[in-house]
């Protein structure tokens, strides 16, 4: 079908924009139109359907062909079945702008996402609240606030839980991979989209999953070495495959063309592994081939298999430019199985235990390999997050000094291995609190690893840390694009605005986490500052209190009950916070008194902070809630140590 706005042709950069409301609003939808064609959107609305027309089928063509589905709530439509539906659609794929024309509330299922208020809008395109919906919808569709062209890519040069969304995972889960981002390219650019689906393990064993899983990941990792491809992360790619839907509502979700699946039999002496390759659009297989190798030779099937990919996605390519091997990859098929497994423990994120497992399998890895450039970098990450959670004072310093070390053998063993520069900069800034330290490697993981969604997060958590938000937005821009149904990528891209203080589109990044994890860490806490901040007081109470992670829980409560009146309960939760975290949340405690108003206490925290090597501190240049400290002569000090200032 077509999707041609009344006014003219479309352009190629042009947004889809589905608009739902019910007939009893026509006349309000019918100004929103005109307005929105108006700023450049390319609007479908069920006036453009003709008499005769299959009114189901075009409306189910549009929501499938729309960016962005914008529903207008009102008293009428929050009745409408029909409009429910479509808003649903949108909500489901995390391309939802609720509106409401008269006041009326979202119905129950719709109120987690907040509607823009046009109940005042009397269809001026430059009143504030059109704006908003304008900027809403561009953010929810990934594109800039303003539509101006990005660069392209030549111009560019628990504790624990948190840790992972500041990109912990982007080497270990090396991957190929504001609001959900939709690629706008030609069709021939579409068609080298890919998504590697997670392999079956087809050999009985339910222990061999790691084996299974991992090579899926590997093969990722390789793939995602050819600029000729876009390959889309792993949370994504598992994520649908977890849904069981078809494969070209698979393809639809991750916006690809192509979709990767195998399955693994592997015994003691050989390993089968059946792959093929399924158009997106068809459901149908492309191509498929089987290998069979000896156990010991399980892994040369990982370059065959990227072989097998490339020649057929990338068969106008000189083969000399296909990657036949995975960058910082290993020849030892044991060290390769102990690499694997220490990834599938890592993944787990479950506690101590997982991590100490991860920790022994990858120092075996390299044990048995010392050129394993991958473990290594692997075996820095899982350091920096054991220093960070599990270590004792006495243990710290000689855990960061491993987990640099580690990035550096890492980085020399393989300096065009994205992962090993990113975990370099990730020791060096959460570890070391080296701010100046960490911007060489970063930007260097930033360049190498366009085509790595965690590299790409971690990267933009870093820009927006130091203030480098027009980079950081690009990056995270780009890890959407790659990792539309990670919501820790969300939660980083609202990290980055609330850092940049625009509150209202890290709303938005935060309320689409929420929309694909509704369980997703410190996102409800991050929903309660930026309610605190615009002095919504019982709205961040609420949020704080609805938070899963007990230090963000506590320190939130603390400050909005002390400024609710509410000292007694204000004490109890700062005291709950010193009891559950320790050592580990001298940061929070400054954030509190910060906002007591007890400054002296606040700055002795952060010095405090600063003695330990806490990585909260990575958040104090841009942290709002700091801002009754910031003029301090001794908060600039800090500043300073860390190479902020």
């Amino acid at each position: 079908m077509s999707f041609e706005p009344e006014s003219g042709a479309r352009r190629s950069d042009t947004l889809n924009v589905f608009l739902s409301y019910d007939r009893e609003d026509e006349q309000t939808a019918r100004a929103l139109v005109g307005a929105l064609e108006s700023n450049g959107f390319c609007i479908w609305w069920d006036g453009l359907i003709g008499g005769g027309s299959a009114y189901a089928d075009r409306i189910q063509e549009a929501l499938a062909d729309s960016d962005v589905v914008v529903v207008l709530w009102s008293k009428h439509s929050a009745q409408s079945h029909w409009v429910r539906d479509e808003a649903s659609f949108g909500r489901d794929r995390n391309r939802l702008v609720p509106a409401t024309i008269d006041g009326t509330k979202a119905p129950l299922g719709f109120q987690q996402i907040q509607s823009i208020d046009l109940s005042h809008w009397r269809g001026s395109a430059d009143a504030d609240e059109f704006e908003r919906l304008c900027r809403s919808i561009r953010s929810i569709a990934g594109g800039p606030v303003e539509a101006a062209p990005r660069a392209g890519r030549a111009s560019r040069l628990s504790r624990r839980q948190a840790l992972v969304g500041a990109g912990a995972t982007a080497t270990v889960l090396a991957g190929g991979a504001a609001g959900l981002g939709w690629l706008k390219k030609s069709d021939a650019a579409v068609a080298t989209r890919i998504a590697v689906l997670r392999f079956h393990n087809l050999s009985g064993d339910s222990r061999q999953d790691y084996f299974a899983e991992g090579l899926a990941e590997e093969l990722r990792a390789t793939l995602s070495q050819a600029e000729q491809l876009e390959v889309a992360a792993q949370v994504s790619s598992d994520s649908v495959r977890d849904r069981k839907g078809n494969a070209r509502s698979m393809a639809k979700a991750l916006s690809v063309a192509y979709l990767i699946e195998g399955s693994v039999r592997r015994s003691p002496d050989a390993v089968r592994i059946s792959t093929r390759i399924v158009d997106g659009k068809s459901g149908f297989d492309k191509w498929s081939k089987t290998f069979d190798r000896k156990a010991s030779d399980s892994l040369a099937v990982q370059s065959d298999i990227a072989a097998f990919v490339t020649d057929a996605l990338l068969a106008g390519l000189d083969k000399a430019k296909r990657p036949a091997e995975r960058i910082g990859g290993t020849k030892q098929a044991e060290a390769f199985d102990a690499f694997l497994r220490g990834a599938a423990a890592y993944r787990l994120t479950s506690g101590k235990e997982s991590d100490l497992a991860a920790l022994d399998d990858f120092t075996r890895a390299i044990a048995i390999d010392p050129n394993y450039a991958a473990a290594h970098a692997a075996l820095s990450r899982t350091l920096t997050v054991f220093a960070n959670n599990y270590a004792s004072k006495a243990e710290i310093p000689d855990y960061y000094r491993r987990a640099i070390a580690a990035a550096r053998s890492a980085v020399r063993l393989a300096p065009k291995m994205a992962e090993g520069h990113s975990a370099l900069g990730f020791v060096l800034f959460n570890g070391q609190l080296d701010a100046r330290g960490a911007a060489a490697p970063y930007q260097r993981s930033y360049e190498l690893g366009y085509g790595n969604a965690e590299i790409l997060s971690a990267y933009a958590n870093f820009a927006g840390r130091v203030g480098r938000f027009d980079d950081g937005r690009e990056a995270i821009a780009r890890a959407q694009q790659l990792d539309p149904l990670n919501p820790l990528v969300f939660r980083n891209a609202g990290l980055l605005e609330y850092a940049a203080r625009d509150f209202e589109s890290a709303e938005n990044q935060f309320r689409t986490a929420l929309s694909i994890n509704p369980k997703a860490r410190n996102v409800r806490a991050a929903l309660g500052d930026i309610a605190l901040i615009r002095g919504d007081l019982n709205g961040a109470r609420d949020q704080f209190a609805a938070e899963g992670d007990s230090a963000s829980r506590f320190r939130g409560l603390a400050i909005v009950d002390m400024k609710l009146g509410r000292a007694e309960s204000a004490e109890a939760n700062y005291a709950e916070l010193i009891k559950e975290g320790g050592d580990t949340v001298h940061y929070q405690q400054a954030q509190v008194l910060a906002q007591w108003g007890r400054k002296n206490a606040a700055l002795e925290q952060l010095e405090l902070a600063l003695a330990l090597r806490d990585a909260g501190l990575v958040r104090l240049r841009n942290d709002p809630l700091l801002d009754p400290v910031r003029d301090d002569a001794r908060f600039a000090k800090i500043e300073q140590s860390i190479g902020f200032a």
